[in-house]
C-alpha cells in the first residue's frame, strides 16, 4: 500500500546495532525473531491462564504485581494533576504532551521501583516499553501498537525474574486491567486519535488483547454465549467479572447508534457459535491485523529482552 513506501525501517535500540533493512524483508525477519517468538508465546500462556476465570475470582498478588499497580496509579494520579486545556480543536488535547513529558522523564525511576537492585541495570531497557505503551505524544493518539508495548513491558518482566509463572492471573486481571481503566481515562480526558484504526471494520479503535483474554475467561461459560454481548442487560449484570464485556461497555459508552453500524466486526463476532472459536479466531486475527501490519509494528524496539534475531529453538 501507500503507506509502506514512507515507511521507516522497524527501530532497533538498546544493544543491537542499528541496520537500515527494507520494508518487506524486515516483517519477515520480525516474524521469524525471537522477540515475535516470546510475545507471541507471553500472550498466549496468559490467554491459558485465565481461561474460564472471573475477573473477581481469587488469585495470588504478589509484591512486584502490587507495586506495578502502584505505578499504574501514578500514572492515573497524573492524568487528574494535568487537565485538558482549552484548545480550538476537539481531538487530540495538548495537556496530553504535559502528562507524557512527565512519563518520559519519570519512567526509568518508576520501572526501577518495581525491579529488585540486582537487577537495576535492565531498568532502561524496560522503561522504554512503557513509554511506549501509552501512546504517541506527537500525534496524540493511541492504537493496538502502544497496548503491544505494554504487553512487552510485562513480557521483559517476565524474562528477568520479577514476574513469575504463578502470577499469571494477577498480570492479567490486576495489572492489564488497571492498565485498560488508566487507557481509557487517557482516551477520554485527552481525547485521544485512535491509531492506525480502521473504524468500523476494525475490532475495536483503541484495544485487542482483553478481547482475546476475555473471550478465553468465558470459555465453557455454563449460560453466556458469544450472541449474549450485544445484549444490554447482560453487559450491565456480567462486566465486572468479564473483560470482554468490559471492552463492549466502554464501546457502547463512547459511540452512539445502532451496535452492527460503529462496530461491525464484534457483531459478525456476535454470531459465532462458541467462545472457543471466538477465542481462536481473535488469536488469528491479531496475528494478522496487528503483529504483522507494518503501521503497527514498525516502531516496535528490540533490545537484549527481545532481540530481533532469528529464533534458535
Amino acid at each position: 500500500g501507500a503507506s509502506e513506501e514512507v515507511a521507516p525501517p522497524v527501530q532497533q535500540c538498546f544493544m543491537v546495532p542499528k541496520k537500515e533493512i527494507n520494508v518487506v524483508s524486515d516483517m519477515a525477519k520480525w516474524k521469524r525473531s525471537q522477540a515475535y517468538a516470546d510475545y507471541m508465546g507471553f500472550i498466549l500462556t496468559l490467554n491459558e491462564g485465565v481461561r474460564g476465570k472471573k475477573l473477581t475470582c481469587e488469585y495470588k498478588v504478589s509484591e512486584p504485581i502490587e507495586k506495578l499497580v502502584v505505578l499504574l496509579n501514578t500514572l492515573d494520579r497524573w492524568i487528574d494533576e494535568t487537565p485538558p486545556v482549552d484548545q480550538p480543536s476537539r481531538f487530540g488535547n495538548k495537556a496530553f504532551r504535559t502528562w507524557y513529558a512527565k512519563l518520559d522523564q519519570e519512567a526509568e525511576k518508576l520501572v526501577s521501583a518495581v525491579i529488585p537492585k540486582h537487577l537495576a541495570d535492565a531498568a532502561p531497557e524496560v522503561a522504554v516499553y512503557l513509554k511506549e505503551s501509552v501512546g504517541n505524544s506527537t500525534r496524540i493518539d493511541y492504537g493496538t501498537g502502544h497496548e503491544a508495548a505494554f504487553a512487552a513491558f510485562l513480557c521483559c518482566l517476565c524474562k528477568i525474574g520479577v514476574l513469575r509463572v504463578d502470577d499469571q492471573m494477577a498480570i492479567v486481571f490486576k495489572v492489564f486491567n488497571r492498565y485498560l481503566e488508566v487507557m481509557r481515562k487517557l482516551q477520554k480526558t485527552y481525547r485521544m486519535e485512535p491509531a492506525g484504526s480502521q473504524g468500523v471494520w476494525g475490532l475495536d479503535d483503541f484495544q485487542f488483547l482483553p478481547f482475546i483474554w476475555g473471550s478465553s475467561q468465558l470459555i465453557d461459560h455454563p449460560s453466556l454465549e458469544p450472541r449474549h454481548f450485544v445484549d444490554e442487560k447482560v453487559v450491565n449484570e456480567n462486566h465486572k467479572d468479564f473483560m470482554f464485556l468490559e471492552c463492549i461497555l466502554f464501546i457502547t459508552e463512547m459511540k452512539t447508534g445502532p451496535f452492527a453500524e460503529h462496530s461491525n466486526q464484534l457483531w459478525n463476532i456476535s454470531a459465532v457459535p462458541s467462545w472457543s472459536k471466538v477465542n481462536q479466531g481473535l488469536i488469528r486475527m491479531y496475528k494478522a491485523e496487528c503483529l504483522e501490519k507494518f503501521p503497527v509494528i514498525q516502531h516496535f524496539k528490540f533490545g537484549s529482552l527481545l532481540p530481533i534475531q532469528p529464533v534458535t529453538s
